[in-house]
């Protein structure tokens, strides 16, 4: 096995240059967040659907589209409204009065990168039009399904603290994100940075320094990340103590807990680890992999009891309990 982990590490080695480079590349616009660019990166290497919460004004709009703009890659942005309908982002059928049939008019889905804005300023109807599109891969207007590009991923964006005018993502929407990420504000010298980049009179912008057929090879060597049988177990572990915690001992996270993680957190957070090692340009995965991406794949999936809410205990304390009472192997 030590042979095949140095076979990955030198494959990693030689294909993961472009990670510093988008990295580079996106520090020319954004300032700090090396977190929420990491994450994105994670997002996009292992497949999955990222949602970023945040009060407005962190840039988290600014660095998606620096993302896309450092990758050659499609990319739509879609503002979410009270009055979007379904067909505004999947597409519909047209009819054609020269022809007398009807047309497919594919929606702004089809792309690479689609971000989702303010995804909770739509109703659940329109949330939903991202389903199929997010676990199949896949769009289906009228009779007719069509596959979308690779790499294909949703970055969707939500402001935790209105209410008034958004509808909340229900449960089976938001376990279809791999990551659920948390942004916070940038420290008093990146702000400082911050103000004197956006108040010159040219804004820096960058150009595309990766394709996507490196992004699809780097997504092959992810995937051959060795993970040890005694990691898999701490990630199933991690998992089921968030649904039955008394078998592990926790009894006073069961008052807590309504709902655990799904098999779905099981399959995010060893493709997330895997990524996270690549990232590190490793070619295995370490339990610190797996704690480090721990709390952006369970935030959003452990749902608290009305008790843990009456007591300001939230979802992320109940999964930093859970990650730091496992016993790591």
């Amino acid at each position: 096995m030590n042979v095949d982990i140095q076979a990955i590490n030198a494959r990693i080695e030689e294909e993961s240059a472009f990670v510093e480079t988008i990295i580079e590349n996106v520090g020319k616009v954004i300032v700090g967040q090396t977190y929420m660019v990491e994450r994105l990166l994670i997002g996009l290497l292992s497949d999955g659907h990222i949602l970023l919460e945040g009060v407005p004004g962190l840039a988290k709009t600014m660095t998606v589209k620096t993302l896309s703009d450092a990758v050659k890659t499609g990319f739509q942005r879609i503002q979410f409204t009270p009055d979007l309908l379904p067909a505004d982002i999947i597409g519909t059928m047209i009819y054609d009065q020269k022809s007398g049939g009807f047309s497919v008019k594919k929606g702004p889905v089809f792309s690479n990168l689609v971000l989702a804005d303010e995804i909770n300023r739509s109703p659940a109807k329109v949330q939903s039009a991202l389903l199929e599109a997010m676990q199949e891969r896949q769009v289906t207007i009228g009779d007719q399904t069509f596959p979308l590009p690779a790499p294909f991923l949703v970055l969707a964006t939500q402001n935790p603290i209105e209410q008034e005018g958004t509808y909340p993502l229900p449960e089976a929407q938001v376990d279809r994100f791999m990551l659920k990420i948390s942004v916070t504000y940038p420290d008093r010298d990146e702000e400082l940075e911050i103000m004197r980049r956006m108040t010159r009179a040219e804004v820096p912008t960058i150009k595309a320094v990766v394709t996507p057929a490196q992004i699809e090879k780097a997504k092959r060597i992810v995937h051959d990340v060795y993970i040890d049988p005694k990691v898999e177990n701490y990630i199933v572990d991690i998992v089921f103590a968030t649904r039955k915690p008394q078998a592990y001992g926790f009894d006073d996270l069961s008052e807590l807990i309504s709902f655990g993680a799904s098999p779905r957190a099981s399959i995010y957070l060893s493709k997330a680890a895997k990524a996270h090692a690549f990232l590190r340009r490793r070619g295995y995965v370490t339990p610190e992999d797996v704690r480090a991406i721990g709390l952006d794949v369970l935030r959003h999936r452990v749902l608290v009891t009305y008790e843990a809410e009456a007591e300001e205990i939230t979802s992320e304390d109940v999964v930093r309990k859970v990650l730091n009472r496992i016993e790591v192997p």
